[in-house]
């Protein structure tokens, strides 16, 4: 049986912002491209996102800064406009061109990222990491609808597990880039370099990537009008299962976020190792783990999914239940290779919920509402996880620096594991109301 079309590039007289490219169906060749893409740009926002904990130690140093406020610029400096931007533009790429707005976010987040090269003090690099917070707060939930309306309800938690593949491999490049740049230059040409490769990558991105029908994927009937916030917002309260989701997924987003900022100092302070060592062995753990991890939980809730609905909440809680255990495990240890082997699996672990949860979001709203759902999940999970988490830990560690000295991040990271069983507790009573709010 033959594939559809693919769908066909507009002329820009033929084609203003928000309008459909065809009212076919694209080509699996057509949307698997679109997805490497999506990957693609979402590997860049990790990459400047998580770039500074790499670059963190020599930053420290020649802007004597504390870990309280490097834990400021990794997470509240970013959080701030990122949360509080995704909403309104979110509710605008449910009306106009989701591609159009991905490409100027791409751009926005990228110059920024390469101005923070050019930082002469705290303040300074604080504001620029705002501005690729500004630039990113455009970059998530547009893609998140455009999957939604280029892959069918039954594959659409494996298509949002290998599209948030992007944050393994986004934050495997970021510290090794980063690390191999700032031991070969400076940390100032390690965001210079990633960040004008984004600028380069967006036109590109927009060229190729066309905005497909909207809710073209899902049963005939569904809602493609663009709808007020208000009745977003309505539909959301009304929504338990969301409001779970979106808390279980924040609360295990404090160690997941603020661990993967702290390691690579942790790993240079606790485990002896050079930047340059830090940034191979800690991308590995960050690429195998990371992959393995949210390709592993997307293929579990599409499997199970299909017959239990519980599954796309059930699947990530058992995750960050195991995931706990084999954290404090592997910072234990003292021997490099076993804690290599050892964090391999709590780093797939964490990112296990990335592929149902976001899936079960999508389905809990209709097709026009997807970008601004998923901005108000993404709002509730970055503004405590990001925010909260990086600094959470930075700032433990500097009160715990005068008993334990160099140690005090271990214990620090120790501390937050909580995190874990408040997020898979709220993930299993998400659970139980997830058949009731889905949505078709």
């Amino acid at each position: 049986m033959s594939s559809p079309a693919v769908l066909e590039p507009m002329t820009t007289a033929a084609a203003p912002i928000g309008t459909p490219v065809a009212e076919t169906q694209p080509s699996d060749r057509y949307r698997y491209l679109v997805l490497a893409l999506l990957v693609v740009v979402y590997t860049f926002n990790f990459l400047d996102r998580q770039i500074l904990g790499i670059l963190a130690g020599q930053i420290k140093k020649e802007l004597l800064l504390s870990d309280t406020q490097l834990g400021l610029m990794g997470g509240l400096a970013f959080a701030a406009f990122y949360t509080l931007l995704g909403l309104p533009i979110a509710w605008l790429a449910d009306r106009t061109s989701r591609v159009g707005i991905m490409t100027v976010a791409l751009g926005v987040w990228s110059a920024f990222t390469a101005l923070c090269g050019f930082a002469g003090g705290f303040w300074q690099l604080f504001l620029c990491r705002m501005g690729v917070g500004t630039g990113e707060a455009g970059g998530v939930a547009p893609a998140y609808s455009l999957i939604a309306d280029y892959f069918p309800p039954a594959q659409r938690a494996r298509a949002l597990a290998v599209y948030s593949f992007g944050i393994p491999i986004g934050s495997a490049l970021g510290v090794l880039f980063g690390g191999l740049i700032a031991s070969a230059v400076s940390w100032r040409w390690a965001f210079v370099v990633v960040g004008l490769a984004g600028v380069v990558l967006a036109p590109i991105f927009r060229l190729v990537v066309k905005d497909p029908v909207r809710g073209g994927q899902d049963a005939k009937g569904s809602k493609t009008g663009a709808p007020g916030f208000g009745e977003v917002l309505s539909l959301l309260l009304a929504k338990p299962a969301f409001w779970l989701l979106a808390l279980g997924a924040a609360s295990s987003s404090v160690c997941g976020y603020g661990v993967a900022f702290w390691l690579p100092s942790f790993f240079m302070r606790s485990l002896k190792l050079t930047l340059e060592q830090t940034s191979i062995y800690y991308g590995a753990i960050c690429l195998i783990g990371g992959v393995a991890g949210i390709w592993g939980g997307g293929w579990l809730a599409d499997k199970l999914g299909k017959a239990d609905k519980r599954a796309y909440a059930l699947v990530p809680a058992a995750a960050f239940l195991l995931a706990l255990p084999c954290f404090l495990l592997a910072l234990s240890t003292g021997s490099l290779l076993t804690a290599f082997l050892i964090f391999l699996v709590p780093t797939g672990l964490n990112l296990m919920w990335l592929g149902p949860v976001i899936t079960a979001v999508q389905h809990l709203v209709p097709s026009n509402m997807r970008s601004t759902a998923s901005a108000a999940f993404l709002l509730v999970n970055n503004l405590v996880g990001i925010a909260a988490g990086t600094y959470y830990f930075g700032a433990v560690s500097d009160l715990l620096q005068s008993r334990f000295g160099a140690e005090s991040l271990r214990y620090a990271i120790y501390s937050g594991g909580v995190f874990y069983v408040i997020g898979a507790v709220l993930f299993f009573f998400a659970a139980r109301r997830l058949s009731r709010d889905w949505v078709g």
